[in-house]
């Protein structure tokens, strides 16, 4: 085993203990309650838990359509979220007990929200690793994970705590447009550009029918799972709004990406249209509890459109410019489509001033949010590229883009 790898399971293990130790406390019978409004409260928590994990595996799903490399995806995606997740629950508690001025008590530290905001980190770095997937040794996933938590507390400091405290404003985007979508994207972009492996661009990422059903698949189940995510944080009084709002946006993009892959390449590229029609629902993060309905799909049509326009036109001058490859085309989705969201908060908060107050928000504050997290996730994630690549050591043709030098396989012979 490689020293490496002995370090990096090293690090995981004395984490693991160091967990153990700080949150060994637990909360006893006598703490719960049974008053029916806290109970529902809980079990809606609970609910939201669980999709949020089942959309992180279906993430995986939705990058599975390379030939050659799609276990290889599904590791990179449990292993990633697993480094962030347990690194989130470690460090979060503190960072904002110690910056808010309060005094946690460990017995309280295990909380559904904290496991809420813990999952929702993972979720963002499966996002991220798009898109420098098939370029990394498999135990610097973990790596990715592991370092990516920190930069996630951090932009979520800035976003809610750092702008109110300096401007009395913290940006609104209850759905994740900014913190999660576009903090995903650059952070990957930065990564990717540090990496910069040339060979990714001889990648003919040939695919199967097979593969591509599964991103289907994927994509029809997020879209579905949507209003899950976008909600997770919302009252229960706020829930079935943000929904419907949700369900609109998405309808947007179904219809707008796919009229602007028809009509620019005349027949669908699914690869393309599966990932374009989810932009609806990036979008809407951000304005979700200051617009309706009717609001929302407009949203959504100009948010599905402009995705699928940057897959076809500015995934290949940008990835050019850059010199490094977004294999998986997050920037299109979730960059793209999260500037849409942000965009749309600003001028929204800035035409209504009944919204704004009544959410105590402001457009300008909103704008310096998304401005943030375009630079600190950039930045990190170049500072982060750049520890990835000198720690990766050789890396041959075998580990680009395959699942050869990870599994045991037992193909039949072609």
């Amino acid at each position: 085993m490689k020293m490496t790898t002995i370090m990096c399971l090293a690090f995981v293990a004395l984490l693991g203990i160091i967990s153990v130790a700080l949150f060994s406390g637990s909360a006893l019978a006598e703490d719960y309650t049974t008053d029916p409004g806290a109970v529902a409260e809980q079990t809606h928590m609970f609910v939201k838990n669980i999709m949020i994990w089942f959309m992180l595996m279906l993430v995986a799903f939705l990058m599975i359509f390379i030939k050659k490399y799609e276990w290889g995806v599904a590791l990179a995606v449990l292993v990633s979220a697993a480094g962030a997740f347990i690194v989130y629950l470690a460090l979060a508690p503190f960072v904002f007990d110690l910056t808010m001025g309060g005094t946690l008590p460990y017995e309280s530290v295990w909380t559904q929200e904290l496991m809420l905001m813990g999952v929702i980190c993972a979720i963002t770095v499966v996002i991220a690793i798009g898109c420098f997937l098939g370029t990394l040794k498999m135990w610097q996933y973990l790596l990715v994970g592991l370092l990516f938590a920190p930069v996630f507390i951090l932009l979520e400091w800035v976003m809610f705590v750092g702008l109110d405290n300096w401007f009395g404003f913290a940006a609104s985007d209850v759905g994740g447009s900014m913190l999660v979508h576009m903090g995903a994207a650059y952070f990957g972009l930065g990564v990717a550009i540090a990496i910069r492996e040339k060979r990714a661009f001889n990648e003919p990422m040939f695919t199967t029918t097979h593969s591509v059903s599964f991103v289907w698949l994927a994509a029809m189940l997020l879209w579905v799972l949507w209003p899950a995510f976008v909600t997770a944080l919302l009252p229960l009084d706020m829930v079935f709004w943000g929904m419907m709002v949700c369900y609109m946006g998405g309808i947007g993009s179904v219809i707008s990406a796919w009229v602007v892959c028809t009509a620019l390449q005349k027949k669908v590229n699914p690869l393309i249209y599966t990932y374009a029609m989810l932009a609806g629902p990036v979008a809407i993060g951000a304005p979700l509890i200051m617009i309706g309905p009717w609001a929302a799909i407009v949203i959504g049509i100009i948010a599905g459109a402009v995705s699928a326009l940057a897959f076809i036109y500015l995934q290949p001058w940008l990835c050019k410019k850059l010199g490094a490859l977004d294999v998986m085309g997050v920037h299109n989705l979730h960059g793209v489509a999260g500037w849409v969201g942000a965009l749309s908060a600003v001028i929204i908060l800035a035409l209504s001033s009944d919204v704004a107050t009544r959410l105590g928000a402001d457009p300008l504050v909103n704008l310096l949010a998304a401005v943030l997290v375009f630079f600190i996730a950039l930045g990190a994630g170049i500072l982060i590229g750049l520890i990835l690549k000198l720690t990766r050591g050789e890396f041959t043709d075998e580990h680009m883009f395959s699942d050869e030098a990870d599994f045991i396989r037992n193909d039949e012979p072609e």
